[in-house]
């Protein structure tokens, strides 16, 4: 599909039906800023549409009946009422500023460390490895499974539309990036996430092609992989039903539903991982065949995390048609606060655009691009396969064990099966308090656990431990330094084997 998008002369015309990368790309400084600009600005007008939405549709779609509201002021009210919303944007804000303190090279603790100690709070495979870089455990294992229960979950996905947009027409180079920070947090079909939507907003600086965008980007990915098999998926579905968006949704609930990782994602409608929400941002895209609105209004419907699915969709597709053509319907609320600095911030939406152009400009000319005078040729790179890797490999979910008890109260948890995941929390009055407790298996001590009562810092859950030999296993838990008022308390332990349970059927 050919959308007829740019706007500027000394713009270079991709062609209708586009079949490959081009070998260099000339773009005005203008047009260059105008995508960058709608890319932070469909990222923003995509997150705020799908907030009163988000988590509140699991495992099912929105139907059209439903009606999602946008009133005139709707994004100031939410930076006013409800900042939080924007963590898509501060999250990668903080990488931004990474960089333009520190410049291109620096390293991934720099990152780390600025991510960690952020005044945000954070939730899933983010704040498993805030907890994990503040006890000393650095990317790239701060992100690994073994360390991470949420490694598959959608965080990074959502926070690197800023890879992309600093390396236009270079997806490789946003790989590069995403491997320095999205292994902060991620691993595996999780990292994946953000690589493919790093490449996607890449793309889309040259391109005016959807279906390209989305097909060319994949190739970034592992074909092994299971997330690379959902989306090759999707963009088939697509091919076989052009006109019916719901019913690729549904073929994606059938084959590619399943969460096995995410703790609050197993047994349960609520799904984070990765995986099926890059589904429904690619649903968005093909279906919404380039218009803003129907993009980002069918990711959306398609539920779950359907803030953040919104949000990628609309800033993929606001990078390729550029701020300017961004309907005003839209950016009418947007420019009330392009002045105003995202929470946990000095940054604004205006700000941002200056900051992500001056990284593009630098990554183009050291990768092999020219700056002549108002005209930038980009040297624009043939997509190819990051590394192949995988979280939870021979993981199955075969049951919970309820538990509700403070750790004192605990005694002994039995189970039969290769790992286990206890969740829970820890209560006291004194917010600066770290239980410190200790987890035996089978009579052996397997870890000293620090466990802070602050929410910021906290660790997501108590304990766990993957890959034991298989069989039975007693687990027990001692409390080094119980002070009054104040409990460790577990809800239930998540079981794993190394193969689905078989029930036996009559």
């Amino acid at each position: 599909m050919m959308l007829c998008c740019f706007s500027s002369c000394n713009q270079q015309q991709a062609p209708a039906n586009q079949t490959t990368v081009p070998k260099d790309f000339t773009i005005s400084r203008e047009v260059l800023m105008d995508k960058i600009k709608g890319g932070w600005a469909g990222q923003t007008i995509g997150c705020s549409y799908g907030g009163p939405t988000e988590f509140r549709y699991n495992g099912t779609m929105i139907q059209d009946y439903v009606t999602i509201p946008w009133p005139d002021g709707y994004i100031k009210w939410w930076y006013d009422t409800f900042p939080g919303l924007y963590d898509d944007v501060y999250m990668d804000l903080t990488f931004v500023e990474v960089f333009d303190r520190l410049g291109l090279d620096a390293p991934a603790d720099s990152f780390a460390v600025a991510f960690a100690n952020a005044g945000y709070t954070l939730w899933h495979a983010n704040q498993a490895a805030r907890y994990n870089i503040l006890q000393g455990i650095m990317p790239p294992a701060s992100g690994h499974w073994l360390n991470n229960p949420h490694a598959d979950d959608i965080d990074y996905q959502i926070e690197a539309d800023y890879a992309g947009l600093m390396s236009p027409g270079m997806p490789n180079a946003a790989s590069a990036i995403s491997d320095k920070i999205g292994h902060i947090m991620n691993y595996g079909d999780g990292w994946y996430g953000g690589v493919y939507v790093g490449a996607m907003y890449s793309l889309a600086f040259i391109s005016d092609d959807i279906e390209f965008i989305v097909t060319e980007a994949l190739k970034t990915i592992p074909e092994q992989s299971t997330y690379y098999q959902c989306m090759n998926d999707v963009i088939r579905w697509h091919k076989e039903f052009p006109n019916d968006w719901k019913r690729t949704w549904f073929e994606c609930e059938k084959k590619w539903s399943q969460d096995i990782g995410c703790p609050d994602g197993v047994f349960v409608p609520l799904n984070i991982d990765a995986v099926i929400n890059s589904a429904y941002i690619i649903i968005g895209l093909l279906y919404g065949e380039g218009d803003f609105y129907k993009t980002m209004d069918i990711s959306t419907r398609c539920g779950q995390d359907s803030d953040c699915n919104p949000a990628s969709a609309a800033g993929i597709l606001g990078t390729m048609l550029g701020y300017s053509h961004i309907p005003e319907y839209w950016t009418k609320n947007l420019k009330e606060v392009e002045d105003i600095n995202f929470a946990y911030t000095t940054i604004s939406l205006n700000k941002t655009y200056q900051m992500s152009f001056d990284q593009a400009m630098q990554m183009i000319e050291r990768n092999g691009g020219k700056i002549e005078g108002n005209d930038i040729v980009i040297a624009c790179q043939q997509p190819v396969p990051v590394k192949y890797e995988k979280a939870f490999e021979g993981q199955y979910p075969t049951g919970k064990i309820a538990i509700d008890k403070n750790i004192t109260d605990v005694g002994e948890v039995t189970f039969d099966g290769t790992s286990i995941v206890f969740k829970g929390y820890v209560k006291s009055p004194d917010q600066d308090y770290v239980a410190k407790a200790e987890m035996y298996i089978d009579g052996k001590l397997v870890e000293t656990a620090n466990l802070p009562a602050s929410y910021v810092i906290r660790r997501n859950e108590l304990f766990w431990k993957y890959q034991l030999p298989k069989g039975k296993h007693t687990v027990s838990f001692k409390w080094l330094n119980p002070i009054a008022g104040t409990s460790v308390m577990f809800g239930e332990a998540l079981v794993y084997s190394d193969a689905p349970l078989q029930v036996a059927h009559r």
